[in-house]
């Protein structure tokens, strides 16, 4: 069976780089226009290659971790998709810093906090009044870290990460009546990403890969084809689930 999102719109938060990116470009090739937010890193080329397959997109700068300022941008991005959105990914989101409990700051916990779930919340938030067309999908991006507690000095990122499994099944049983369904995906080691470019090293890498029964990491398209899988009608009786993405590293 095909996935076909022909008709349908989306909007990619951190959709720029990344497992972002590739979500956001999955999306398009399976027929949706899709919008894109971001923080640091501009969305241009990622905007003109969902526009060469002829879908409508749009990059936006947004602080997720400021709800005016996702209140403001939210609404013009569904604008932008004809006065309503359909698929909401929550892909925002930074591990910050390793920082061991014993020397993290107030600052660093709930900086932690809002750019993984808060940012989440605000987002959902802001966008469910644009999604009333009793079709809906809402995916949230946690990590392995939400079930093993993360790596050193990662604390804050794991609690966060949690916390969003919490938030997708509340909403899981909120919003069924408006016909969204919402789960989350798990991932574990994803190279070609800022995060395991910044925040791990290469001999870090080999040995997290080293116990991955698969025997390598994941990229950002093994991400991207389980959330189009998820926001497909073939996903349309599962809500509130928790889909790990990590090479058999952890499972229940």
């Amino acid at each position: 069976m095909n996935i076909s999102l022909t008709g349908k719109t989306a909007l990619v938060t951190g959709g720029n780089t990344g497992i972002g990116r590739a979500i956001a470009l999955a999306l398009a090739q399976a027929g949706a226009d899709v919008m894109l937010t971001y923080f640091s890193n501009p969305g241009e080329q990622t905007v003109t290659a969902i526009r060469a397959l002829g879908r409508k997109s749009l990059a936006l700068r947004m602080d997720a971790t400021d709800s005016g300022e996702v209140n403001r941008v939210v609404p013009e991005l569904a604008r932008a998709l004809d006065g309503h959105i359909d698929i909401l990914i929550n892909n925002a989101g930074h591990l910050v810093g390793r920082v061991p409990v014993a020397e993290m700051s107030d600052e660093h916990w709930h900086r932690v906090i809002n750019v993984n779930l808060s940012s989440a919340f605000y987002c959902t938030r802001a966008a469910l009044p644009y999604m009333y067309t009793g079709w809906g999908r809402i995916v949230n991006m946690s990590s392995l870290a939400a079930r093993n507690g993360g790596g050193p000095g990662a604390v804050a990122y794991g609690a966060a990460k949690a916390g969003l499994l919490g938030l997708t099944r509340g909403l899981a049983k909120e919003l069924p009546p408006r016909g969204i369904t919402v789960n989350a995906v798990a991932p574990g080691l994803i190279l070609e990403t800022p995060f395991h470019d910044t925040f791990n090293t290469e001999e870090g890498r080999q040995a997290a890969i080293a116990t991955i029964p698969l025997r390598r990491g994941g990229v950002p398209d093994d991400v991207a084809g389980t959330v189009l899988f998820l926001v497909s009608d073939l996903a349309g009786f599962i809500t509130g689930e928790v889909t790990e993405i990590n090479g058999g590293a952890w499972f229940k």
